[in-house]
């Protein structure tokens, strides 16, 4: 399709509401899952490194009561 002008290519032949709506609504959800997934990595890094520390702490508490 060939557009003559930019405000032809915005308004889309009269669907440019909806199409720039669904590309704006399936940005928005790829961004989101996007921080989701980077979000939830450095829970899951720091939930990792409090258990080790948690099991360290009990190693030594484990070696100091012998």
């Amino acid at each position: 399709m060939q557009f003559n002008s930019f405000s032809d290519f915005i308004a889309m032949g009269g669907y440019g509401f909806y199409v720039w709506l669904s590309f704006g609504t399936c940005a928005l959800i790829l961004l989101s899952i996007l921080l989701d997934s980077k979000f939830s990595h450095q829970r899951t890094l720091n939930a990792v490194a409090k258990q080790l520390d948690r099991e360290e702490r009990i190693k030594k508490a484990k070696q100091e009561s012998k």
